[in-house]
């Protein structure tokens, strides 16, 4: 980039420059045009303008216009306009070791995983209170008593017939219609506990009214 301090009287830096640069960018329609971050590509008749881009999926992009000017004139026109990668924009991310970039559920068929030599989850091949302790957590978050499920139900796990128990506070849920095969909190609750019973009234309430009957 050429440095364009001695060129000040140039229009095609002066602030009239960048707000059509700048209006051009926003007639592309993609959004996302921030502050003016510079100038390059500083010609005799042309440059281009850059502007901070906060476009999804483009981190670290700007928008760029070309900005031209007849010598002699002062009329700025506009001669393209484009998003591009900035700075660092398409180097790589920094290295993540492979074990800290799992994330629940991405172990499928015939992966192996097996733990690091210093897993707090482990005490001699048993788990350990930790282990335990963020397992509850997990269960706890999702099938809990402050879930918006077990706010909604009637009864609790704790006395359902689908409930069963094998730590203090957590069971299984049996009920393939509710959390079947997960570990529930014992005061966690659903609509399909086993002593859920419906009141119907299948009565006919009042008289019944004959809407073929001529009104005549």
């Amino acid at each position: 980039m050429r440095n364009v301090t001695n060129r000040k009287s140039s229009p095609l830096i002066q602030a009239h420059a960048i707000d059509i640069a700048r209006a051009a960018l926003e007639e592309v329609g993609e959004g996302g045009v921030g502050k003016h971050i510079g100038v390059a590509g500083m010609g005799a008749n042309v440059a281009t303008h850059r502007f901070a881009a906060d476009v999804p999926g483009y981190p670290g992009w700007e928008w760029q216009a070309v900005v031209a000017c007849a010598a002699g004139s002062r009329h700025v026109t506009v001669n393209e306009v484009a998003l591009v990668p900035g700075g660092s924009a398409l180097q790589a991310p920094d290295w993540v070791p492979y074990s800290e970039r799992l994330r629940p559920g991405d172990l499928g068929p015939g992966d192996l995983m097996p733990p690091a030599p210093d897993d707090e989850r482990l005490d001699e091949g048993e788990l350990s209170p930790a282990g335990l302790a963020q397992a509850e957590k997990r269960w706890r978050a999702e099938y809990g008593p402050n879930s918006e499920m077990a706010a909604q139900a009637p009864l609790q796990c704790k006395t359902c017939a689908f409930y069963l128990p094998f730590l203090p506070n957590f069971g299984v849920c049996a009920n393939e219609y509710s959390a079947d095969g997960r570990a529930v909190h014992a005061t966690y609750g659903c609509g399909a506990h086993s002593g859920i019973k419906l009141k119907e009234d299948l009565r006919p309430s009042g008289s019944a009214f004959d809407d073929e009957k001529p009104i005549y």
